[in-house]
């Protein structure tokens, strides 16, 4: 029994209950809320160590539910929708989510989903190194090695691993990668990215054509491998 504390915002009884049992029979102190006000009060309250957020609200969007939490607090949120579409988990991501979890899903699935996500949210804030299996970051000096061999990076380049490592297990957005290295006018720029990743890769991957440090979440973004 862990009893870490989790927050449902779900309006649908059936899902409300199964996230309830679900989460409950693993260890976790389960909180239930059925609208996005009363889920923002309880928030409030009891400072949850996770909310599990449903897209569809009846009081408002689950979206904008996630957009507003974010302005204030960095509790980790697992949203859940029988919406499959790409725009809409990338839209969700982009918005603070740091996971999306399609209706109908495997019980098991689910709980590693929440067991990743917290274990993600326990790291320690970004030190001066970032050290991630054989990728290792000095960002004082900007110096980049990979299992002891020293590589260079172009300002770009180097800008572009350091989000990625400090994110590291989380899908990063194409959009939201473009904003930070670049800024807002190049959010759409994704064939640029691309070239970018693709000349990282061949630095720092044993592979390139196989990566195993930065992989590619098909048509939303990349994410760092997180050592498990």
């Amino acid at each position: 029994m862990n009893g870490r504390s989790v927050l449902v915002i779900e309006a649908e009884a059936a899902s409300r209950r199964l996230l309830h049992a679900l989460l409950n029979r693993s260890g976790y102190r389960v909180t239930l809320a059925v609208t996005g006000h009363e889920g923002l009060e309880q928030v409030a309250m009891m400072s949850p160590e996770l909310m599990v957020l449903s897209l569809t609200l009846p009081d408002m969007p689950g979206l904008e539910l996630c957009r507003e939490l974010r302005e204030w607090t960095d509790v980790p949120i697992i949203m859940v929708s029988d919406d499959a579409t790409e725009r809409t988990k990338v839209n969700a991501l982009d918005l603070g989510a740091d996971d999306y979890v399609t209706k109908p899903f495997g019980q098991e699935e689910f709980l590693a989903r929440v067991r990743a996500v917290l274990r993600r949210a326990r790291r320690d804030p970004p030190a001066s190194t970032l050290e991630i299996g054989h990728v290792r970051v000095d960002q004082t000096t900007r110096r980049v090695t990979v299992a002891g061999r020293e590589v260079h990076l172009t300002p770009t380049e180097y800008e572009i691993l350091k989000y990625l490592m400090i994110n590291a297990g989380k899908v990063v957005t194409y959009s939201t990668l473009l904003r930070t290295v670049w800024g807002e006018a190049y959010a759409e720029a994704s064939p640029t990215l691309r070239v970018f990743i693709a000349q990282l890769r061949r630095k720092i991957e044993p592979d390139p054509d196989r990566p195993a440090n930065i992989l590619t979440e098909p048509r939303v973004g990349y994410r760092f491998r997180l050592n498990e």
